[in-house]
């Protein structure tokens, strides 16, 4: 029993599935450059924070240094006293502590504070004690030493004990390098999160967009599934009408005898879109409408269906009763059927003759017969369009898969002793009600499946 051409090659992607996934990369690409533009704006805050903060500590340092080097400053009849600058910590180390005199001959440097020197140009730093002197307050500015490094300079005016004039200024000299050192860092750590924070939106952007997009798709791929099981499907149908439609023009005298073939192919094509019509209802997602349903006699009646035909099926019904869709399932119970009837055909029979048998046993259906049989390994591959490599309707047997996974079961297949296959459809867990099995023999005259 086989059902469905054999393997195609997997056909390209629709323009309109390639429209989706750009769609996708565009929604994935507008997420990660609005994140990029959110963390940079958040990067530029932190950084031009940071960088400020560290000058306002630098600076609030040197700025207590210049108040205490000022406070230790005091004169005498012997003029000013600079003795207490030299046991201080506050004038010991960085940052440099200068202290500039007015003389008769201008500003003159009187104090240079422990440690190592940053070595200013003098007129920079007597440039900072004028200033601070006019001013007569505290002054902040930027300059560079002699090599050109940057420092930060801090002048504050000292004030004679007896006049209260101001007679020089205290000049503070401060090192970036150690705030720059720290920011720098800074900026690495914020920079590589931020770029690992980019890349986290930009994959997850893709993952949100794929999801959202996802229905769409699936709706799209199940429009062009119906689509080609209609095109497949009714190609060999339509060929054979209009092949006796052509020889009934040519000899209208024997219409009588293409009245069949026609008839069957009429049939033939009633069922293909009744598939393509169940399947679409499956794939819009509006087909599961599920009843109590007396199963055996559901059965009963789609055997009762069968046209007449040279073939046997003979039934075997125990009463059960299932909540099932009854469209579906008989649909999956003919699909069944119609595959048994023309795949197991007993072989050596001289009339090419099918014997059926089908049985109903609590939730499930198996159909048998006595053909060349089945692997059971290879089910997988009959119950996928297009897969099987006996001819046949091309979406029967992939139906029922999709119908019996409705209802929460599944389609398995076995070996019969004495040859030929078993396919067992199983509708889910059920109350099995009790009662005797009736059997039924159906022997009609004509081939429903030609």
């Amino acid at each position: 029993m086989t059902d469905g051409p054999a393997g195609k090659r997997a056909a390209p992607r629709s323009p309109a599935r390639k429209r989706l996934n750009r769609l996708q990369r565009r929604l994935t690409l507008a997420y990660t450059l609005i994140t990029l533009a959110g963390v940079g704006a958040l990067c530029w805050l932190v950084i031009r924070t940071d960088g400020r903060s560290w000058q306002a500590v630098e600076y609030e340092e040197m700025r207590r240094r210049a108040a205490v080097t000022a406070s230790l400053i005091y004169y005498t009849d012997a003029g000013i006293q600079l003795d207490g600058l030299y046991d201080d910590e506050a004038t010991t180390g960085r940052p440099e502590v200068l202290v500039l005199q007015v003389r008769r001959d201008g500003l003159r440097q009187v104090f240079t504070s422990r440690g190592s020197a940053q070595r200013i140009a003098p007129d920079t730093a007597a440039r900072v004690a004028r200033t601070a002197m006019a001013r007569d307050d505290t002054v902040r500015t930027k300059g560079r030493t002699s090599a050109g490094q940057p420092v930060y300079l801090l002048g504050l005016p000292f004030y004679h004990d007896r006049t209260q004039q101001t007679s020089g200024a205290v000049v503070v000299v401060g090192d970036p390098a150690k705030g720059q050192a720290e920011h720098h860092r800074l900026v690495v750590a914020v920079l590589s999160g931020s770029g690992l924070l980019t890349l986290l939106a930009g994959a997850t952007g893709h993952v949100l967009s794929g999801r959202s997009l996802r229905p769409a798709a699936e709706a799209l791929d199940a429009q062009e599934r119906l689509l080609a099981d209609a095109a497949h499907e009714l190609r060999t149908p339509v060929a054979v009408m209009r092949g006796s439609v052509d020889l009934a023009d040519a000899d209208p005298g024997q219409l009588h005898v293409h009245l069949p073939r026609l008839r069957r192919a009429t049939d033939r094509m009633t069922d293909v879109v009744d598939n393509i019509l169940t399947r679409g209802r499956l794939q819009a997602g509006h087909a599961f409408r599920p009843v109590p349903l007396r199963l055996d006699q559901l059965v009963e009646q789609v055997c009762e269906e069968l046209p007449p035909s040279r073939h046997t099926v003979t039934s075997f019904l125990d009463p059960s009763v299932v909540r099932a869709d009854p469209e579906l399932v008989r649909t999956a119970v003919r699909n069944l059927l119609a595959n048994a009837l023309r795949h197991g055909r007993t072989p050596g029979d001289p009339q090419d003759r099918a014997e059926v048998d089908i049985t109903v046993s609590g939730t499930t259906v198996t159909v048998a017969d006595r053909g060349v049989g089945v692997d059971p390994d290879s089910l997988p591959g009959l119950l996928i369009r297009y897969r099987s490599p006996g001819g046949g309707t091309g979406i029967g047997l992939s139906l029922v898969r999709e119908i019996a996974a409705a209802h929460g079961g599944d389609v398995t297949v076995r070996r019969r002793p004495g040859g030929g296959s078993a396919f067992v459809l199983t509708l889910g867990p059920a109350p099995r009600s009790s009662g005797h099995r009736r059997a039924a023999r159906t022997s009609p005259d004509r081939d429903p499946a030609s």
